[in-house]
């Protein structure tokens, strides 16, 4: 099951402070062997994916990196990093998941609802045989993510540093590669904190290099004359580090138009075979591949599983069935 990390059982406090400046200040030549073993190691290491097949020549997750994904309140941001973060487990990776609008109940419910493929509130599990049937998923889904899943039981508000003391524990103690941080705007007293911004995202931009963590932050744009236009890059709230510092920055966009037309035409919408969400990547500092470093993802959205899929005939993912094998691009079918 999900392990929780509780701060009144947890002394983050050796966490709080970053390391001494004159700690950091070292010569040169002690990368020389670093820089020989990257040369081997990006040839020979194994790439940590999305789960869709076709983003693998374009996108992937790599270690002491930042990624911020952006979106409009209703947009799917967390849906949308849930389902990341469940496919990054299925690829060995250890995840922690801080979301500061949901109660822990509520992301385990959503992940485990995911990793079914299936409604668990829907009304054919209401009788005694139907949740005994949700309480056997659950249990499997507790045996599956052990050691892959943490949560930070913290709802509402969260002092900055306390955040940032969590990311380094993670990191250090429980050697996990991934931290999500749902979201950047309660981390900071004020969305015109502009300075409080800037100095969080800086920290955690400089907490992932230190302690080579993968770190997901969340974080609201800007609403445009219509929530049917799409997104850019200068929709990002705030100060200018929240786009300038980070490795990666991905824009979630819910296809608002579409879901309208579906509503009035059904079928016959002429955009019913448009995708339900476009993932924009609007940077990859690091990408090192040769089809572009910008991709749009466009995905279909599952409304009974909540799974995101790269094409609408494509089969759900079924979690688990894939944690033994070394091609993290078997992960969609």
């Amino acid at each position: 099951m999900a392990e929780f990390l509780y701060d009144d059982e947890i002394d983050f406090s050796k966490y709080l402070e970053d390391t001494e400046p004159q700690a950091k200040v070292k010569p040169a030549s002690l990368w020389r062997e670093e820089l020989k073993d990257r040369l081997r190691q990006n040839t020979t290491a194994k790439k940590i994916y999305m789960p869709w097949h076709k983003t693998r020549d374009s996108f992937d997750f790599r270690p002491g990196e930042m990624t911020i994904w952006g979106g409009i309140n209703g947009h799917g941001k967390s849906l949308v990093t849930a389902f990341i973060a469940l496919s990054l487990m299925e690829q060995g990776q250890k995840v922690c998941i801080a979301n500061f609008e949901l109660k822990p109940y509520q992301t385990i419910q959503r992940m485990a609802r995911m990793f079914a493929g299936m409604n668990l509130q829907g009304e054919e599990f209401h009788g005694a045989d139907g949740l005994a049937s949700v309480d056997a998923v659950y249990d499997e889904f507790a045996d599956w993510s052990d050691g892959k899943l943490w949560i930070y039981d913290q709802h509402g508000m969260a002092q900055s540093n306390q955040v940032l003391a969590v990311t380094r524990y993670c990191a250090q103690e429980l050697k996990i590669e991934h931290v999500f941080i749902d979201n950047l705007a309660k981390c900071v007293k004020g969305e015109d904190d502009y300075n409080g911004q800037k100095m969080f995202v800086d920290q955690l931009f400089a907490t992932s290099r230190d302690d080579n963590v993968h770190v997901h932050l969340v974080h609201h744009l800007r609403k445009g004359n219509k929530e049917t236009d799409f997104i850019d890059k200068n929709d990002f709230k705030g100060s200018g580090s929240v786009t300038d510092q980070p490795d990666n920055l991905i824009g979630v966009w819910r296809n608002k138009g579409k879901e309208n037309d579906v509503k009035v035409n059904g079928a016959n919408s002429k955009m019913f075979a448009d995708p339900d969400v476009l993932l924009k990547v609007f940077k990859q500092r690091n990408y090192q591949g040769s089809v572009g470093d910008e991709p749009t993802i466009q995905l279909w959205f599952d409304r009974d599983s909540w799974q995101y899929k790269a094409h609408p005939n494509d089969p759900l993912i079924v979690f688990g069935e894939m944690c033994t094998r070394t091609d993290p691009s078997l992960i969609q079918r």
